[in-house]
């Protein structure tokens, strides 16, 4: 799939009428059909935001995700952690950006993802939100600003959409984390879930390991099925067998969003350094490289130095 302006299948969307469930508990929360209290939706294009494509008339909400998975539609997402790349991913038509905490060691330096707090990544997130003008930023609870239970993740959540200004927010875990997810659903906070290998635990779960192989498989769904049901609008799957995810993906009314988890989830995302080439050295088996930034930067630096050295920088053209 494309992400040209011009791309037919996403623009100019005729009128639709489409049937979605609301939760009695979170009635903002929109869910499958099959829900209790269906209702009908009407959808006209100057209401539907192209993923890929079309005017940028306004944000990428909750509920264009959830209708592109009704469309059969992929989307993509990025992280993102400062104003350049969001504006260029922005631009691009990139639909999600997260804010991650994976910042930790792809800005901070740090080896994990532990050490990041939430001081550190409320400006990467203010950053991300003021550089674009479509896309939906999420913001990523680090770890130990939701785990104590619903109030400590509810208080966190106010702060990344109060002092951040992001658009959701996402934290890791499953069935654990059920009621933190409502409590903040239920306080109008959209909330992206995380299941499969969760980095904040690898120190629980034994090292960077693929989650839900064999008789494992249920307890994955189970996860799934526990952040659906607690009002979550997506799910990430991160490093969970591409069988189990086609599975998932299925059964769920809510997208799922794989970074190694197969071609079967409705979206797909990448840490940018991964997807750049920024970062080098071996790279996870499900990273793609897209370009070799890296490369690009090292040459520019060298060239930058020899022609300082030579006399060649500032030539006439730079100077006053």
């Amino acid at each position: 799939m494309t992400s040209g302006r011009s791309d037919i299948l996403h623009c100019a969307l005729p009128p639709t009428a489409r049937t979605v469930g609301r939760s009695r508990q979170n009635p903002g929360t929109a869910y499958a059909a099959s829900r209790k209290e269906n209702i009908v939706v009407e959808s006209t294009p100057a209401e539907v935001t192209a993923l890929y494509g079309g005017p940028a008339t306004r944000r990428v909400r909750t509920r264009d995700l959830l209708a592109a998975k009704e469309r059969g539609e992929k989307w993509s997402m990025l992280t993102s952690y400062d104003q350049y790349t969001a504006s260029i991913f922005d631009a691009a038509g990139i639909p999600v950006l997260l804010v991650g905490d994976s910042a930790a060691n792809n800005v901070f330096g740090y080896e994990t993802t532990l050490p990041v707090t939430a001081e550190e990544l409320l400006p990467l997130v203010r950053a991300v939100v003021r550089a674009t003008r479509q896309t939906l930023v999420v913001g990523d609870l680090p770890f130990g600003s939701y785990e104590e239970g619903p109030t400590q993740a509810l208080r966190t959540a106010v702060r990344f959409m109060k002092e951040g200004g992001c658009h959701a927010v996402k934290l890791e875990g499953g069935q654990r984390c059920a009621a933190q997810i409502e409590a903040i659903v239920g306080a109008g906070i959209p909330v992206m879930a995380h299941i499969g290998f969760t980095p904040q635990r690898e120190h629980t779960i034994g090292g960077y390991r693929v989650q839900g192989r064999g008789e494992t498989a249920d307890e994955v769904l189970a996860d799934a099925r526990a952040v659906a049901a607690a009002g979550a609008f997506a799910v990430v799957l991160e490093m969970v067998p591409g069988d189990v995810a086609k599975r998932v993906t299925a059964e769920l009314p809510i997208p799922t969003v794989g970074i190694g988890a197969g071609p079967d989830t409705d979206a797909q995302v990448l840490v940018w350094q991964d997807m750049a080439g920024l970062r080098t050295g071996k790279a996870p088996r499900f990273v793609k490289r897209y370009a070799a930034l890296a490369d690009t930067l090292d040459e520019a630096t060298r060239r930058f130095a020899d022609e300082v050295r030579s006399g060649q920088f500032p030539a006439a053209e730079h100077t006053f």
